[in-house]
């Protein structure tokens, strides 16, 4: 029975690494406009801004003041989105943790399939919990960013 239970263990580890990779991807498709208006706009923005501080006429030290005052809004950006970012991965992992928790109790009182099992269904409901605020977070920071306004 003991070989059992630990295929049937293996097989859900797949399956929920299987997911999680389902969540990355998802993830980054939903984020890849909030990335790109980052990494490109921003970029873009900056790169223009500092090219103009250099002027022959300006010191060395105003310089520097101009390029850091163009690295402003780039830095703020990519700052709020990985605080939110990890936020997020933060309710994910907390949630999942809850799972683990539960699976440990369970397993102590119970068959051990019956608590497989829930431990898979419980860490695909945390999942999709998860995935539902991830439009939200994502609106949240086009608006913050002001992108498609």
């Amino acid at each position: 029975m003991d070989h059992v239970a630990a295929m049937e263990q293996q097989l859900v580890s797949e399956r929920m690494r299987r997911k999680l990779n389902e969540v990355n991807t998802a993830a980054q498709a939903q984020l890849a406009p909030v990335q790109d208006h980052i990494n490109f706009t921003l970029q873009q923005a900056y790169f223009k801004c500092a090219y103009e501080c250099f002027d022959r006429s300006r010191r060395q030290e105003e310089i520097s003041n101009c390029v850091e005052h163009c690295s402003v809004p780039v830095v703020n950006a990519q700052q709020h989105f990985e605080n939110e970012m990890a936020k997020f991965q933060e309710r994910l992992n907390r949630s999942l943790m809850v799972c683990q928790d539960k699976f440990e109790s369970a397993k102590l009182q119970q068959n051990k399939t019956d608590s497989i099992n829930e431990l898979e269904s419980c860490v695909n409901q945390s999942i999709e919990d998860n995935m539902k605020t991830l439009p939200h977070l994502v609106g949240r920071m086009k608006a913050s960013f002001n992108i498609g306004v």
